[in-house]
């Protein structure tokens, strides 16, 4: 079966037309991303439109896939708000970036549309405005949406940014797969200090109750992968945590939310499972110790023999046990309860009153 990152990648499912790629600056998606941008560039019946906000275009593509026909970059890393003549104000600075948007993405050949914005924080600080963002990028996904089939909107964000709240909800696109880096140290660390290691190695639920609300406080992987003892991080391997809401599967049915953590390689040169990380190795190593000392006998290597043979076994089973009363019927009455004693040779027991020579 395909993993979740892989099928995005492959673009399996034709009703997830949202798709948001989260950073921090612990951990870059950038590997993701460019992966993304490269297999839509191979599919030549699509048109793909880059716009370049924080990464240049070499980032993605080499210099013979910029020129093809059905690849279109609008590369704004070189325009910077305020430092150019053309523009008397600010304000028409902005127009004319969000005119240049929604033209470049209306003005897209008829069919398939994939539109890739790199980065959403770096367009929501040119244009100054939350409200101006949410609104350009709500219209620039109506035309995508329109084109149907395999037509997505791609969108990078560097956390925390708070258009990612507002991209996540129901309200902006009601099926969304929502792809988060994650450093490596952030596993290593849960299973050390909270003991609760990604599944299988632990339950699901347990797992997720304490992934989610220590990975949403980013501060927390850049003291792990920044701090005094933290070993930095890089595209070569991380964890890429895959969120999906909404859609079909490849079989037609109708899903709600799927949430997976797979890893990413440069050595295998893609998504690959967790077991595949070396800065994970150690986590499975753990268990494969505790599954060698689980299975040892510990009768083994004894002196004596603490095992019984079949013919001892029945007869044990055939011993009497002594209970006191036994041999009585069992009484289906409920009756009061009461203390049964059996009294033993030494007890001193007389029936008359100990105090009679007492003059009371």
């Amino acid at each position: 079966m395909p993993s979740l990152l892989s099928s995005t990648l492959a673009q399996t499912s034709r009703s997830q037309h949202c798709l948001l790629l989260q950073s921090s600056t612990a951990q870059s998606c950038l590997p993701v991303l460019r992966a993304l941008v490269k297999q839509a560039s191979e599919r030549t019946r699509e048109t793909t439109v880059l716009f370049c906000f924080l990464y240049p275009p070499s980032s993605f593509l080499d210099s013979l896939r910029t020129q093809a026909h059905h690849i279109r970059i609008v590369n704004r890393t070189a325009n910077v708000p305020g430092y150019e003549d053309a523009f008397e104000t600010q304000k028409d600075w902005i127009a004319a970036l969000k005119s240049e948007i929604l033209e470049t993405v209306r003005s897209a050949p008829q069919g398939p549309l994939n539109v890739v914005i790199d980065s959403a924080d770096t367009l929501l600080s040119d244009i100054g405005s939350l409200a101006e963002t949410t609104h350009l990028l709500s219209e620039v996904f109506g035309v995508v949406h329109s084109r149907g089939g395999s037509s997505r909107l791609i969108i990078h964000a560097l956390a925390p940014c708070p258009l990612i709240p507002i991209l996540t909800q129901t309200r902006f696109s009601s099926s969304l797969t929502h792809i988060t880096a994650h450093p490596p140290a952030l596993l290593t660390h849960l299973s050390s200090a909270y003991l609760t290691p990604p599944p299988p190695l632990s339950p699901p639920e347990k797992f997720w109750g304490v992934f989610i609300p220590i990975s949403e406080r980013h501060y927390e992987s850049e003291k792990l992968v920044f701090g005094q003892n933290g070993e930095g991080s890089g595209p070569q391997e991380f964890v890429v945590e895959v969120l999906v809401r909404g859609g079909a599967d490849g079989s037609g049915k109708r899903r709600g939310i799927e949430r997976v953590l797979e890893g990413w390689s440069s050595a295998v040169g893609g998504p690959c499972d967790l077991r595949d990380l070396e800065s994970l190795r150690t986590l499975w190593a753990k268990k494969l110790v505790y599954e060698t000392q689980a299975a040892v006998d510990p009768t083994q290597n004894l002196s004596f023999n603490l095992n019984l043979t079949p013919e001892q076994q029945r007869s044990r089973a055939q011993v009497p046990l002594p209970y006191a009363h036994e041999g009585k019927p069992a009484e289906t009455t409920r009756t009061p309860a009461a203390i049964l004693y059996d009294p033993d040779s030494a007890d001193d027991l007389d029936d008359d009153d100990p105090d009679e020579d007492l003059d009371i």
